[in-house]
């Protein structure tokens, strides 16, 4: 509907502000609140209410909800109107009233995005104050909010580089134009508006078009070159002039130089970029007929649409980044350690600026190595491979090629329905990369196997279709990690409602897509980052936090084939013990790779092995193969994912523990007790639950018997506070079969029913034999890419290079002097100011080389001379100290060197 105008009667400014602080998203719907009803109400509240257009059940509502956290929340003198819009937003979230956007209230109440949002946190004073789907909302704003900050930073940063400033404001008028066209095209070419790379790619289309229809005179040289010279100049045309515009030359659909040029200096894929502008962004320009149209958009036109689009979804309006206005304002606390580091890494006289790394340019850093790292890689299978499936006993190559093309397909369509219409090319774009990665890895994999087994026949293995459906969806993980930033559907949950479902392509998304299930992908998440030591280090930790998030819960639920496992071991007799507690406190090694996970026996006394292990017990005598009874086998992979199950489930009890239970120490290892004997001889109740429930359920009991008063309330308080959680693990508990509730409920219905005899010993003067204690290592993954500190100095450190592709500019740190070998490295006086650093006692002098100002006097110097902090000023022998440094290093640089060849050789044994 067209937004009511606050001064309909006068002409707009080129400053116009936004017409829809007073209007209601949907004012059929909302009626006028009668004031008489409310008379029990505080005065103030209801005209707050009043003036976000609610209706009479939602001011109840509202009122109800105040009434019930007025008491447990710190109340200021000034924070009871903004405690009120906090309930009036949670209330119209959970009765899905279209009463007002989240910029009105934030206006209402004066308070920025996130300062609501942290204010609508705290009224979760019990556990059934939020509702699941009103934090799923926050999270969503969140996210949207930190991604429209990204984007018009670094918007505002470009049009700094294209426009001129003119007298008569002009420029503004033009960029203020840009900016909202591309919030509308946003809003109506992606259903998922918090994809930061789309965003972008849509905001360089977006650019491209005000660029070349813009006056020439706003411009700066680089872009008024850029433009195309087939191009007509672009000029203002009314609308009365009509009939001479369509006798001109229809310009380009897109300006291909102009598009580079963008793209270049945004560090962008232009055949990325393209692909957004020929698809998305055509279609919006077609829908708002301008396609063909050499005219420069009508501000009033492009204002009103975006407007209705704001009013329509409820939330920010992306207007205010332009205004500056308070209510868009970020923090200073969120302003990013990276930021804050040096833009200059070399002199002045260099002029190769480092810039800072926000979140657009890690982004594109990232996708730029992605793609320069699979470059190499076809999209067909390697010599190498292809000789690998012809080995085969039989040969996969057909099979492999129609399953790629199906998946392939599927992951296509989904993925349009998921990010927004006419991107299904962008998710071909993306599983062709994932493709190029599937076969690169399977080719590393088959290298090590042939390496471990010294054979070249894997057939079983590759037949196997669930394996190279876990292998391409590991893949296809990666490559959508890379594009979309490191993030998860709330934890594996999906409660949100089916929009939120369809429209999320977070981990784990790309299971449902392909009806895999997360137990089998488990299988060669391990495997698959040991076979590509490319993987940055943020992608590494990604695939180890889906790792955890199936063992604490996707692997548990109903249809997954750990059931069936655990079945079969439990009824084969030799599962007593699924991982024998005695191991616990032995390191987490093991030679298992993913040919023995995903071909490890399924049914007892059954061996399932690979014709290359065949071979091997073919030798044996037919009379002792058949002399000895069949004995049952553990599966690999159950015992595996144990053995890192008990792990995970220890690390977080630690955590939590240390939040509550610091006074009782020896409760840790008698809640472990319990926590580990549910997991093995109780593990239904995980079915379709998660691994904290059990572990918050244990220690509230362990508590209760020890008569230590432990609530719940500060349990799920504290268990807010660690990481990678989720609040619908202690609010949406499963109960019965479709009934959940919170885990209070949990625990006096399904728990302490199913333990209750076990729990009460622990109370007797015989209590259970405590379990081991698990050894936890930080990582089981390396990071072999990661800076290595030289030994005998505190802060020399080495690192590979990665990619020659990266220039210094982009390699970390930023905040230090970096020296990058093989690379060029400036004038030669670089190399006199190096040889002045080292040799100086002053180290002061090197902020000189890095900032090229006069250096400041450091309050502690990095180094400790013959162990002595010289933070008190005084100097020591700089030269003899200089030697003695210089000495220490080369005498360990040998013992690096057999440090390393012996890393080199362990992780070679691992792969093993």
């Amino acid at each position: 509907m067209p937004p009511k105008k606050r001064n309909s009667g006068t002409t707009q400014s080129k400053e116009m502000k936004p017409t829809a602080e007073n209007a209601s998203p949907d004012k059929k719907e909302s009626p006028e609140l009668s004031l008489k009803k409310h008379g029990d109400k505080d005065a103030e509240f209801v005209t707050l209410c009043k003036s976000l257009h609610v209706t009479d059940p939602v001011c109840d509502r509202a009122w109800t909800l105040w009434k019930t956290v007025q008491e447990s929340v710190d109340e200021a003198a000034d924070s009871q109107k903004k405690l009120w819009g906090a309930c009036l937003f949670v209330t119209v979230t959970d009765m899905d009233a279209t009463c007002f956007t989240l910029t009105q209230v934030l206006k209402a109440v004066c308070l920025n995005v996130k300062q609501f949002i942290d204010l609508v946190r705290k009224l979760d004073v019990n556990l059934d104050t939020i509702s699941t789907k009103v934090n799923s909302a926050l999270s969503r704003l969140d996210k949207k909010y930190d991604v429209m900050l990204a984007l018009y930073q670094r918007f505002e940063k470009t049009c700094k580089k294209i426009f001129n400033l003119t007298s008569d404001g002009k420029e503004r008028e033009t960029v203020r134009t840009c900016w909202t066209m591309f919030l509308l095209a946003k809003g109506r070419a992606l259903q998922m508006e918090d994809d930061l790379v789309i965003s972008f790619q849509l905001l360089l289309c977006t650019l491209e078009l005000i660029i070349k229809r813009c006056p020439p005179d706003l411009l700066q040289p680089l872009y008024k070159s850029a433009i195309s010279k087939i191009q007509s100049p672009p000029t203002r045309t009314s609308r009365r002039n009509q009939s001479k515009t369509k006798s001109r030359v229809v310009e380009p659909e897109v300006d291909i130089q102009l598009l580079e040029t963008l793209c270049k200096e945004n560090e962008c894929s232009a055949e990325e970029v393209k692909n957004v502008y020929q698809t998305s962004f055509m279609a919006f320009l077609e829908s708002m007929d301008l396609s063909r149209s050499p005219d420069f958009p009508q501000v009033n036109d492009i204002d009103q649409q975006y407007e209705e689009h704001y009013l329509k979804s409820r939330d920010i309006d992306g207007r205010m980044f332009f205004n500056g206005d308070e209510t868009v304002l970020a923090p200073k606390v969120e302003i990013s350690q990276v930021e804050r580091t040096p833009k200059k890494n070399l002199s002045d006289e260099d002029g190769l600026l480092v810039p800072p790394q926000t979140p657009i340019r890690a982004a594109m850093t990232s996708i730029q190595l992605l793609r320069g790292d699979l470059t190499s890689s076809g999209d067909q299978p390697s010599a190498n491979l292809v000789t690998y499936f012809k080995h085969c006993t039989v040969d996969p190559t057909q099979d492999v090629q129609k399953r790629l093309e199906t998946l392939g397909q599927v992951f296509s369509q989904r993925f349009g329905q998921a990010v927004g219409p006419h991107c299904v090319v962008y998710g071909r774009q993306r599983f062709t990369l994932g493709v190029r990665l599937y076969y690169r890895v399977m080719e590393e994999m088959l290298k090590s196997e042939e390496k471990r087994l010294s054979v070249q026949n894997f057939s079983k293995l590759l037949n196997d279709s669930t394996f190279h459906t876990s292998l391409l969806a590991c893949a296809l993980e990666v490559v959508m990690a890379t594009y979309g930033g490191i993030s998860f559907k709330n934890g594996g949950y999906s409660h949100g409602g089916a929009d939120s479902a369809e429209t999320d392509v977070c981990f784990p998304w790309i299971l449902n897509v392909f009806n895999l299930t997360a137990f089998d992908f488990y299988k060669v998440i391990e495997s698959f980052i040991k076979a590509d030591p490319t993987l940055s280090k943020e992608i590494v930790k990604h695939l180890e936090t889906c790792e955890n998030l199936i063992m604490e819960r996707l692997a548990w639920r109903t249809g997954s084939p750990l059931f069936e496992l655990l079945k079969q071991e439990h009824e084969s007799g030799g599962a007593e013990q699924v991982e024998t507690p005695a191991n616990f406190s032995q390191p987490l090694q093991h030679n298992h790779t993913a040919a023995d996970l995903y071909l490890s026996p399924m049914h007892p006394g059954l061996r399932v092995l690979p014709p290359e292990s065949s071979s091997q017990t073919s030798s044996q005598p037919a009379s002792q193969a058949t002399s000895q009874p069949p004995r049952p086998l553990k599966s690999n992979s159950l015992s595996l994912f144990y053995k890192k199950l008990y792990r995970l489930a220890y690390t977080r009890l630690k955590m939590l523990c240390s939040y509550l239970l610091s006074s009782h120490p020896e409760f840790e290892p008698i809640i472990w007790t319990l926590f580990q004997h549910t997991l093995q001889h109780e593990y239904e109740l995980m079915r379709d639950r998660h691994l904290d429930q059990l572990m918050m359920s244990a220690m509230y009991a362990i508590c209760k018997v020890k008569s230590v008063d432990l609530r719940f309330k500060t349990i799920v308080t504290a268990y807010k506070n660690m990481a990678n959680t989720s609040q619908e693990t202690f609010k949406h508990v499963l109960i019965t079969e479709g009934h959940y509730d919170s885990i209070i409920v949990f625990y006096n219905q399904v728990f302490m029913q199913k333990l209750k005899t076990n729990i009460l010993q622990y109370a007797s003067t015989r209590p259970p034999t405590l379990s081991p204690i698990p050894q936890i290592p930080c990582s089981p993954y390396k990071f072999p890419n990661s800076p290595l500190r030289v030994p005998g100095s505190n802060n020399v450190y080495i690192s590979p290079l990665k990619s020659t592709r990266m220039s210094p500019g982009i390699m970390t740190p930023r905040s230090k002097m970096l020296v990058s070998i093989g690379e060029s490295f400036g004038p030669s006086n670089r190399f006199q100011k190096i040889n002045q650093m080292v040799n100086s006692s002053d180290r002061s002098l090197k902020r000189t080389l890095d900032h090229g100002s006069t250096p400041k006097p450091l309050k502690r110097l990095r180094f400790d001379v013959d162990g002595q902090d010289e933070a008190d000023g005084s100097k020591s022998g700089g030269d003899s100290t200089l030697i003695q440094k210089l000495a220490e290093m080369s005498s360990t640089r040998s013992r690096m060197q057999e440090q390393k060849m012996k890393e080199d050789a362990e992780s070679r044994m691992e792969e093993l």
